[in-house]
Protein backbone atom coordinates (compact mmCIF):
# COMPACT_ATOMS: atom_id res chain seq x y z
CA UNK A 1 0.00 0.00 0.00
CA UNK A 2 2.83 2.18 0.44
CA UNK A 3 3.44 2.52 -3.49
CA UNK A 4 -0.11 3.84 -3.79
CA UNK A 5 0.54 6.91 -0.76
CA UNK A 6 3.78 7.38 -2.77
CA UNK A 7 2.00 8.43 -5.88
CA UNK A 8 -0.63 10.32 -3.98
CA UNK A 9 2.02 12.32 -2.57
CA UNK A 10 4.45 13.01 -4.80
CA UNK A 11 1.20 13.67 -7.01
CA UNK A 12 0.29 16.31 -4.42
CA UNK A 13 3.87 17.22 -3.66
CA UNK A 14 4.43 17.78 -7.74
CA UNK A 15 0.98 20.24 -7.77
CA UNK A 16 2.57 22.21 -5.21
CA UNK A 17 5.53 22.56 -7.17
CA UNK A 18 3.79 23.50 -10.32
CA UNK A 19 1.96 26.51 -8.84
CA UNK A 20 5.32 27.74 -7.38
CA UNK A 21 6.52 27.30 -10.74
CA UNK A 22 3.80 28.74 -12.46
CA UNK A 23 3.79 31.80 -9.68
CA UNK A 24 7.99 32.41 -10.28
CA UNK A 25 7.40 32.37 -14.04
CA UNK A 26 4.41 34.71 -13.87
CA UNK A 27 2.53 31.80 -15.97
CA UNK A 28 -0.67 33.20 -16.50
CA UNK A 29 -2.44 29.69 -16.25
CA UNK A 30 -1.51 29.75 -12.16
CA UNK A 31 -3.36 26.84 -11.16
CA UNK A 32 -1.95 23.38 -12.44
CA UNK A 33 -4.63 21.10 -11.61
CA UNK A 34 -4.91 17.66 -13.67
CA UNK A 35 -8.15 16.50 -11.41
CA UNK A 36 -11.43 17.94 -11.01
CA UNK A 37 -10.93 18.17 -6.93
CA UNK A 38 -8.30 16.87 -5.77
CA UNK A 39 -4.83 18.94 -6.13
CA UNK A 40 -2.81 16.23 -7.68
CA UNK A 41 -0.48 16.39 -11.01
CA UNK A 42 -0.28 12.18 -11.87
CA UNK A 43 2.40 13.07 -13.99
CA UNK A 44 4.89 14.16 -10.83
CA UNK A 45 3.45 10.51 -8.74
CA UNK A 46 4.20 8.27 -11.72
CA UNK A 47 7.52 9.88 -12.74
CA UNK A 48 8.49 9.33 -8.84
CA UNK A 49 7.64 5.91 -8.97
CA UNK A 50 9.58 5.11 -11.80
CA UNK A 51 12.62 6.66 -10.48
CA UNK A 52 12.13 5.13 -7.26
CA UNK A 53 11.82 1.60 -8.88
CA UNK A 54 15.34 2.06 -10.47
CA UNK A 55 17.70 -0.69 -9.12
CA UNK A 56 19.77 -0.11 -5.69
CA UNK A 57 22.93 0.20 -7.51
CA UNK A 58 21.93 3.13 -9.48
CA UNK A 59 20.25 4.94 -6.91
CA UNK A 60 23.89 4.68 -5.49
CA UNK A 61 26.07 6.29 -7.90
CA UNK A 62 25.00 10.46 -8.03
CA UNK A 63 25.70 11.08 -11.67
CA UNK A 64 24.23 7.64 -12.54
CA UNK A 65 20.99 8.34 -11.04
CA UNK A 66 20.43 11.45 -12.67
CA UNK A 67 20.68 10.46 -15.93
CA UNK A 68 18.76 7.37 -15.03
CA UNK A 69 16.17 9.60 -13.39
CA UNK A 70 15.79 12.08 -15.99
CA UNK A 71 15.33 9.21 -18.31
CA UNK A 72 12.87 7.45 -16.05
CA UNK A 73 10.67 10.44 -15.38
CA UNK A 74 10.89 11.79 -18.49
CA UNK A 75 9.37 8.23 -20.09
CA UNK A 76 6.87 8.72 -17.76
CA UNK A 77 6.09 12.38 -18.98
CA UNK A 78 5.62 10.95 -22.21
CA UNK A 79 3.60 8.17 -21.62
CA UNK A 80 1.25 10.62 -19.49
CA UNK A 81 1.34 13.13 -22.19
CA UNK A 82 0.03 10.27 -25.00
CA UNK A 83 -3.17 8.93 -22.21
CA UNK A 84 -4.26 12.43 -21.95
CA UNK A 85 -4.29 13.33 -25.26
CA UNK A 86 -5.28 9.63 -26.56
CA UNK A 87 -8.19 9.03 -23.57
CA UNK A 88 -9.13 12.36 -22.39
CA UNK A 89 -8.53 14.15 -25.78
CA UNK A 90 -6.64 17.22 -24.29
CA UNK A 91 -3.11 18.26 -23.77
CA UNK A 92 -1.95 19.56 -20.73
CA UNK A 93 1.73 20.79 -21.89
CA UNK A 94 3.29 21.83 -24.70
CA UNK A 95 6.90 22.03 -24.86
CA UNK A 96 7.23 22.63 -28.56
CA UNK A 97 8.72 26.52 -27.76
CA UNK A 98 11.70 24.54 -26.19
CA UNK A 99 14.39 23.38 -28.21
CA UNK A 100 14.93 19.55 -28.81
CA UNK A 101 11.36 18.96 -27.46
CA UNK A 102 10.14 15.47 -28.88
CA UNK A 103 6.77 16.27 -30.52
CA UNK A 104 6.20 18.77 -27.66
CA UNK A 105 5.60 16.34 -25.14
CA UNK A 106 8.98 16.27 -23.54
CA UNK A 107 12.16 18.32 -23.79
CA UNK A 108 15.87 18.90 -22.78
CA UNK A 109 15.36 20.82 -20.64
CA UNK A 110 12.52 19.49 -18.56
CA UNK A 111 14.68 16.61 -18.66
CA UNK A 112 17.38 17.95 -17.01
CA UNK A 113 15.18 19.25 -14.43
CA UNK A 114 13.29 15.50 -14.03
CA UNK A 115 16.99 14.32 -13.34
CA UNK A 116 18.02 16.85 -10.49
CA UNK A 117 14.41 16.20 -8.99
CA UNK A 118 14.88 12.85 -9.02
CA UNK A 119 18.39 12.75 -7.17
CA UNK A 120 16.55 15.39 -4.48
CA UNK A 121 14.02 12.99 -3.92
CA UNK A 122 15.87 9.67 -3.36
CA UNK A 123 18.27 11.38 -1.38
CA UNK A 124 16.41 14.32 0.53
CA UNK A 125 13.12 13.48 0.06
CA UNK A 126 11.76 9.84 -0.12
CA UNK A 127 12.70 8.68 3.72
CA UNK A 128 10.39 11.51 4.92
CA UNK A 129 7.78 10.33 2.34
CA UNK A 130 8.06 6.37 3.42
CA UNK A 131 8.21 7.68 6.95
CA UNK A 132 4.84 9.40 6.21
CA UNK A 133 3.36 6.63 4.19
CA UNK A 134 4.26 4.43 7.11
CA UNK A 135 2.11 6.19 9.34
CA UNK A 136 -0.85 6.25 7.09
CA UNK A 137 -3.44 3.84 8.83
CA UNK A 138 -4.47 0.79 6.55
CA UNK A 139 -8.02 1.62 6.82
CA UNK A 140 -7.00 4.76 4.88
CA UNK A 141 -6.39 2.95 1.55
CA UNK A 142 -10.04 1.93 0.37
CA UNK A 143 -11.72 5.58 0.87
CA UNK A 144 -8.20 7.36 -0.47
CA UNK A 145 -8.72 4.99 -3.45
CA UNK A 146 -12.48 5.09 -4.04
CA UNK A 147 -11.66 9.54 -3.90
CA UNK A 148 -8.77 8.92 -6.19
CA UNK A 149 -10.77 6.45 -8.77
CA UNK A 150 -13.94 8.70 -8.60
CA UNK A 151 -12.19 11.97 -9.31
CA UNK A 152 -10.28 10.60 -11.87
CA UNK A 153 -13.40 9.24 -13.64
CA UNK A 154 -15.61 12.56 -13.47
CA UNK A 155 -12.22 14.17 -14.53
CA UNK A 156 -12.17 11.93 -17.57
CA UNK A 157 -15.44 12.66 -18.13
CA UNK A 158 -15.51 16.47 -18.46
CA UNK A 159 -11.54 16.39 -20.20
CA UNK A 160 -13.75 14.20 -23.00
CA UNK A 161 -17.09 15.95 -22.68
CA UNK A 162 -15.48 19.55 -22.48
CA UNK A 163 -12.16 19.49 -24.99
CA UNK A 164 -10.04 21.42 -22.63
CA UNK A 165 -8.49 21.24 -19.22
CA UNK A 166 -10.34 24.57 -18.52
CA UNK A 167 -13.51 22.30 -16.95
CA UNK A 168 -10.79 21.39 -14.15
CA UNK A 169 -11.03 25.19 -12.87
CA UNK A 170 -14.58 25.22 -11.36
CA UNK A 171 -13.89 27.36 -8.49
CA UNK A 172 -13.08 30.06 -10.92
CA UNK A 173 -16.71 30.62 -11.47
CA UNK A 174 -17.15 30.83 -7.71
CA UNK A 175 -14.54 33.64 -7.21
CA UNK A 176 -16.46 36.00 -9.91
CA UNK A 177 -19.70 35.91 -8.03
CA UNK A 178 -20.24 38.13 -5.09
CA UNK A 179 -20.92 36.68 -2.02
CA UNK A 180 -24.55 35.92 -1.55
CA UNK A 181 -25.33 36.77 -5.17
CA UNK A 182 -27.79 33.75 -5.86
CA UNK A 183 -27.13 31.80 -9.42
CA UNK A 184 -29.85 32.66 -11.80
CA UNK A 185 -31.32 29.65 -14.49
Amino acid sequence: MDWFWYFIIYSFLGFCLEVIFAWVTHNPKRDRKCFYLLPLCPVYGLGALAILALPAGVMQRPWLLLVCAALAATAAEYLMSLFYEWFTKVSFWDYRHLPLHINGRVCLLFSLFWGLLGTVLVHGVHPRVAALAEAIPARAALPGAMLLLGDAGVTVYLLRRTGTTGCLRWYQALARRPLGEKRQG
